[in-house]
């Protein structure tokens, strides 16, 4: 049979989790989508480029497409595709990233624990001995010894009556989502910088290969100023002249080539390995291709797969519920124990009839007077989440802005890149002829010099107009959020992400197609 007082105790426990259900403090909603549908004043447009120029791949926007979970796979090149894996599968940042996403679940799952009463076991065994000087007669009284084993379970419960737990709980699990995202924040700013580096150390080696390409036509032309000077058709003046000029363009070589070795470097860290363990992948220019189609996600999309502006939801989330915290802690409260045990003077004895005892009791508190601590934190923890939400607005702003300098940098990069062919080609042919007129004795070395400069000048320049067009393709993905599948979770979402499996075919589903 239960005693009257453990009857009691349960049906306490009872009310408490039907009160539970009602917990104090905001109940957090997802922040509606911005009431916005595109990322310029106007519509949006597909880079153009003049029709009467040099040829360039053309790229074109496509509203509303999903971006595909390999989008670094439309570069085509086959050494990205691996060193992305390659830095995925061991780079420390995702390592950290999952080991906090273990840290914020465990701490959730801790939280848990209280709903349930805590139990704890003593096992006490004693030896005493009694003075005779404790007696009436100490004369005659012989001193007492006795050994005393005592077994008893604590049982405490805190019944939930305001939702404190619930809030608590509800906070932790909103600081594992926001783990999680934090997770995918850093594993597509990792392929994107992966893409963005590679691209780099191509522009660059296409920066040295240009300016070697003008070291040697500037040895070419010296070789033909000594002719001239050695048959008296030239002056040592211009000979030494375009000594300077040559020596001028080989200056330009040593800082390049550092350049290129840091790059290097700043690959193989990307891919988590030691700076002696150089990664083999090597890229150039010729070897990367343009991605044609370029999906624009809907502003309402991107606020719902952008992991950092969904960090900053789950950090909202975090907030609201600490509120609910603040607020149960000023409430009254509730404390449940109960102390069953056994106690005899044999082990053997113990769990035998007389023996036993319990102890259930209950208490409850509420703050009277604490010198306004508890209010005040309640007042900081409802200005923690006006920090959080102008956090979350700030990051919803900060996304489109993304989104928008992005497309608007393509826009540009066409014209761009257009430009620097015409002016690299012009200045080109204009090279070669100088070069002939140079052979007949028709023109100054001025002329000369001037024409190498330009030249240079707009090869480098085409170079860094065609990577930073690349570059820049990066950046859009990367400011639409990449691509995180929804199938794919923790623990095993890198051999998810990497699967064996056709690429995934750009859905259009609902997307408008821009003129050219």
């Amino acid at each position: 049979m239960i005693s009257r007082a453990a009857r009691k105790s349960l049906l306490a426990s009872a009310a408490s989790v039907v009160l539970a259900s009602c917990a104090v403090g905001p109940n957090f909603e997802t922040p509606p989508a911005p009431a916005v549908s595109r990322y310029t004043p106007e519509p949006l447009a597909s880079p153009r480029v003049d029709a009467e120029g040099p040829r360039v791949p053309r790229q074109q926007f496509v509203n509303g497409a999903d971006i595909p979970p390999r989008w670094w796979a439309a570069f085509r090149s086959q050494p990205l595709n691996e060193l992305i894996r390659l830095s995925v599968e061991h780079n420390p940042s995702l390592q950290s990233a999952e080991a906090a996403i273990r840290v914020a679940n465990f701490n959730a799952l801790a939280q848990r624990g209280l709903f349930f009463p805590q139990i704890g076991v003593n096992y006490t065994p004693s030896d005493q001995q009694i003075s005779n000087m404790a007696t009436s007669n100490p004369v005659d009284s012989p001193q007492s010894r006795y050994t005393l084993h005592t077994a008893q379970l604590n049982i405490s419960f805190v019944p939930d009556i305001w939702g404190q737990n619930i809030r608590a709980v509800e906070s932790l699990d909103a600081q594992t989502e926001q783990a999680q995202y934090q997770l995918e924040a850093a594993y597509v700013t990792l392929t994107a910088n992966v893409v963005t580096a590679a691209i780099q150390e191509a522009s660059l080696r296409g920066q040295i290969a240009a300016t070697e390409r003008i070291v040697k036509i500037e040895r070419d032309i010296l070789g033909i100023l000594k002719t001239q000077f050695e048959a008296g058709q030239a002056a040592q003046v211009d000979v030494l002249t375009q000594e300077t000029a040559l020596a001028q363009a080989e200056q330009t070589l040593p800082p390049l080539e550092k350049q290129l070795a840091v790059q290097r470097d700043l690959l193989t860290a990307l891919a988590g390995q030691f700076s002696a363990d150089e990664v083999l992948q090597k890229f150039d220019l010729r070897h990367l291709t343009l991605p044609a189609n370029l999906p624009v996600s809907l502003p309402s999309t991107l606020v719902a797969q952008r992991p950092d502006v969904r960090a900053a939801e789950a950090n909202l989330h975090s907030a609201s519920a600490q509120v609910g915290v603040a607020i149960a802690a000023r409430l009254p409260n509730l404390t449940l124990t109960g102390n069953p045990g056994t106690s005899a003077f044999k082990a053997s004895q113990l769990f035998t009839q007389g023996t036993l005892f319990y102890t259930v009791a209950a208490s409850a508190t509420q703050p009277l007077f604490d010198g306004l601590t508890l209010y005040h934190k309640q007042k900081a923890a409802e200005a923690a989440l006006d920090e959080a939400e102008a956090q979350y607005r700030q990051a919803v702003i900060t996304a489109l802005q993304n989104v928008a300098d992005a497309l608007r940098s393509l826009q540009a990069d066409a014209r761009a890149v257009q430009a620097a062919i015409k002016a690299e080609t012009a200045a080109k042919a204009s090279l070669d002829i100088v070069q002939k007129q140079l052979v007949l004795g028709q023109i100054t070395q001025v002329t000369v010099l001037n024409a190498q400069q330009a030249y240079f000048n707009a090869a480098i320049t085409r170079v860094q107009a065609e990577a930073t067009r690349l570059s820049d393709t990066a950046a859009l993905f990367m400011a639409l959020g990449g691509s995180w599948p929804a199938e794919c979770k923790t623990p095993v979402w890198r051999e998810c992400v990497f699967a064996d499996k056709p690429a995934p075919v750009m859905k259009v589903s609902e997307a408008t197609l821009p003129s050219r």
